[in-house]
């Protein structure tokens, strides 16, 4: 099995674009939720979000492919322009020795329809305040453009990535829910170990910030609808948190064969160890309240990076700001590491951009990578009032110096899916 390393980080996150931009408000607790500008959303039981305004992916495309924007959903849009970053950082290019040993994996979710684009189409279909089949095939096709459906295939974000950047080797697209990014890396790790591709752009994207898609989650109880300040709205492991921010955005890290990265010389953040996954067939909502799940997929990631549970030194937390979800993971992280974890740090950057769903996994995998590479932990800000049941270390507003060597981060999601990643310091 080859050795995997991270050469290239790219993100879009509500905020910051670009690693440095990214990583900077992370360090400094700065927190990208504000109020939704995307639609107009002051007649919503909830107005906030963690939004990425004003991304243009044009800059991201080769001029041939420049066209092909229009027909881009806003996910994959970020999910371009997060590879584009990504393979700058590296100081590859699409110019590849050989491209079919470059492979895209990314991870994703729903791609909301465009009501304005659909709503000409549906008119037809109603009469006496009723959708009808038949009005609709009669006269609806006249207002559906050729095009329409490829915006809205999931799998169109590795495709435009691939296209983009001529990547011609493995590509597979994962829609695991909210572990959807980090599936994808752990994936692609594995794809570079067995000797599949020599480089992989791998990660997530997603955006749900939608006027259908912001009323599905508020009915779910699942987003928080608090009259605090936007920026304190999302608070991990606090007493008082009710719920979580929707977020967007994209990450995409350039993982590498070692010894690929050596010869040419390439900046290595950090080393993929392992990777785990499981799933709690529990419930479709809810968490196993006895974290079996989750703890079986850290267990799994430990066992094929090879690492000793006192080894971990930190932990990029899942941490979504709702009840069930913060308890469960303090209950996983205690079951798995034992006495080990009452000194183990653990913070969860969704305090600063909310919940990205498919992207979750793969923007706090950035910021993993960066953790190891920059020896600084990003806080869990808005923790101001600790949950007692949440009792561990959740480095509380403030980021903190810390020289971690083995840190892990943590993936759970609606359905019940679990995943983790092992990474380690390269120096």
């Amino acid at each position: 099995m080859r050795r995997v390393v991270i050469s290239g980080l790219g993100v879009v996150a509500p905020n910051g674009v670009g690693k440095d931009a990214f990583w900077s408000a992370c360090r400094e607790g700065m927190s990208g939720v504000g109020p939704i500008r995307s639609f107009d959303a002051s007649n919503y039981p909830v107005k906030i979000a963690g939004e990425v305004n004003d991304f243009d992916v044009t800059p991201f495309l080769p001029s041939e492919h420049r066209k092909s924007a229009k027909i881009m959903s806003r996910s994959t849009k970020f999910a371009v322009g997060a590879a584009g970053l990504a393979v700058r950082d590296s100081g590859l290019g699409p110019n590849w020795p050989d491209p079919t040993r470059v492979g895209v994996c990314m991870g994703t979710g729903v791609v909301p329809i465009d009501l304005p684009e659909i709503a000409p189409a549906l008119a037809y279909a109603v009469a006496d305040g009723q959708f009808q089949a038949d009005r609709l095939g009669e006269q609806g096709a006249r207002s559906v453009s050729p095009m329409w459906i490829l915006k809205y295939l999931p799998n169109m974000v590795t495709a435009h990535i691939s296209m983009a950047y001529n990547a011609q080797g493995p590509n597979s697209t994962i829609t695991t829910a909210c572990v959807a990014g980090t599936q994808a890396i752990g994936e692609a790790f594995r794809l570079i170990a067995r000797g599949d591709a020599d480089v992989m752009l791998a990660g997530g994207a997603d955006s749900r910030i939608d006027p259908l898609m912001l009323l599905a989650y508020s009915a779910l109880g699942a987003l928080s609808q608090s009259e605090r300040s936007p920026s304190e709205v999302s608070r991990p492991f606090d007493r008082r948190r009710d719920g979580f921010v929707l977020g967007e955005g994209a990450g995409v890290l350039i993982l590498e064969d070692a010894e690929h990265a050596r010869r040419r010389g390439a900046t290595i953040y950090a080393e993929v160890k392992g990777f785990g996954s499981s799933f709690d067939a529990y419930s479709i909502t809810k968490p196993d309240p006895e974290a079996r799940g989750a703890s079986r997929a850290i267990e799994a990631a430990l066992n094929e990076a090879r690492i000793d549970r006192g080894d971990v030194d930190y932990i990029n937390a899942h941490g979504t700001s709702t009840r069930l979800n913060d308890q469960m993971e303090t209950d996983a992280v205690k079951k798995v590491f034992g006495e080990h974890a009452r000194s183990l740090p653990l913070s969860s950057i969704k305090s600063m951009i909310g919940h990205l769903i498919g992207a979750a996994g793969a923007v706090e995998a950035v910021a993993l990578a960066m953790t190891l590479s920059d020896r600084v932990v990003p806080p869990t800000i808005n923790l101001t009032d600790p949950d007692p049941a949440c009792d561990l270390d959740y480095v509380p507003l403030s980021a903190r110096d810390y020289r971690s060597k083995t840190a892990v981060s943590t993936s759970f999601g609606f359905g019940g899916q679990n995943g983790a990643l092992v990474m380690q310091s390269w120096n």
